[in-house]
């Protein structure tokens, strides 16, 4: 085991999770570098909510209140009918404090993260460093990378794939062999500033609202405190972007309340891609891990990819800081791999593929859905309430119970 003087994390991906992990390593004062091949943080304004799972490590990354006095506090989730009529609802106003949801785009959280690492002595983000190859040996893992100015090559006791779902560390692994499935649909992310939106909403509208409907499942969200909203909604599997693009307009016509006219509102970002349930067959190769998309893939609907990411990144913290405590060794590992992979299977992936199916089928969600059973029970039972706020714990596992007992 190497000494705690010489322990080292690289991490490729200066995303939301490479950094998270970055800065709760960099905390315990274990030295650490975070590789990013683009030259600053993604200036998209993608976002998505925050529930538990997220803001318990932002909390053990000393972060917490400063997410909050940024962030858009959700009020709850609906399912409606296309024509905006309640099927079911769940209000999170009176839901215990830190299980209440929260909301920042990605563009403002990553500096804030970036923000806390850069007063940490022991870490460091490279900029504009491509890894183009990795290698490993039984004392350390290393990866080549090309910058403006050399060539490089990076060693660390561990190196982590953060980066993304087209993951380089991933695909160095195992190839092309990405197991699961793409969805023939296609989804489309919008951010966009909606002003006349609350003129023409119903009464019982929430912050964020899902629509079933086969040709568009729309879901429209408020995700800032200036009012910026997402509205994301489904595509034919094979048009081309300019296509797409073409159809926006008609497209919020079909769903957004008010059927708004592009003169109505101010369009941010335009973002289509397709969706994915895929899981890397392992975790874990030697001194080299994945960790958060780089690792597994799922649809956007209900946030399960971000959540488990979070949770990823709170697990492995827990397992490497185990390590370089002398607390654990390095099979533990082992156990990141074995059951984070199995949290995806038996949650993340069967969740989000539900909650994509739910939106498609108007007459099985108001009489044989099973979840919206329980969603339309818990809006009159406290209790019951309270055991499915809850329930998104299930996403994330106490690796500190594998330290050694000593």
């Amino acid at each position: 085991m190497a000494k705690q003087e010489d322990f080292s994390v690289l991490i490729v991906g200066a995303g939301p999770s490479g950094l998270l992990l970055a800065l709760l390593l960099a905390r315990k004062g274990i030295n650490v570098k975070v590789i990013e091949r683009s030259s600053e943080y993604d200036k998209q304004p993608r976002a998505s909510f925050y529930s538990y799972p997220a803001t318990y490590e932002f909390k053990r990354a000393g972060i917490l209140d400063d997410v909050k006095a940024k962030s858009f506090f959700a009020d709850g989730v609906s399912w409606r009918q296309i024509d905006h009529s309640l099927v079911a609802q769940i209000r999170t106003d009176d839901a215990p404090e830190d299980m209440k949801n929260i909301s920042l785009p990605l563009d403002e959280l990553l500096p804030l993260i970036g923000s806390h690492l850069d007063k940490q002595p022991t870490a460091e983000i490279l900029w504009s460093h491509t890894v183009t190859a990795l290698g490993q040996d039984d004392t350390q893992a290393w990866v080549y990378v090309e910058t403006p100015n050399s060539n490089q090559r990076l060693s660390a006791t561990y190196l982590v794939g953060c980066d993304g779902g087209g993951s380089k560390i991933r695909r160095e692994l195992f190839g092309s062999n990405f197991p699961g499935r793409t969805w023939d649909e296609q989804i489309v992310a919008t951010n966009v500033y909606l002003p006349d939106l609350k003129n023409h909403v119903p009464p019982d509208w929430t912050s964020s609202n899902f629509m079933v409907s086969r040709d568009h499942f729309p879901m429209i969200a408020q995700i800032s405190n200036d009012g910026l909203t997402r509205v994301t909604y489904g595509e034919d599997g094979g048009l081309s972007y300019d296509e797409m693009r073409a159809r926006q307009p008609e497209k919020y016509k079909a769903f957004v309340p008010g059927k708004p006219e592009p003169s109505d509102y101010k369009l941010i970002n335009f973002s289509p891609y397709k969706i994915h349930q895929r899981l890397a067959e392992h975790l874990r190769v030697g001194r080299v891990l994945l960790a958060a998309d780089a690792a597994h893939l799922c649809n956007p609907f209900g946030g399960m990819g971000l959540t488990g990411g979070f949770a990823d990144v709170g697990g492995l913290y827990d397992c490497l800081y185990g390590i370089y405590s002398g607390q654990a060794d390095d099979s533990i590992l082992d156990k990141y791999s074995e059951i984070r992979r199995q949290k995806y299977l038996d949650i993340i992936d069967p969740i989000s593929s539900g909650n994509l199916r739910r939106l498609w089928d108007p007459k099985a969600i108001e009489e044989n859905d099973d979840f919206i059973k329980n969603v339309k029970r818990a809006q009159t039972d406290k209790e019951f309430a309270n055991e499915m706020q809850q329930g998104v714990k299930a996403v994330m596992y106490d690796f500190t119970q594998h330290y050694n007992k000593a």
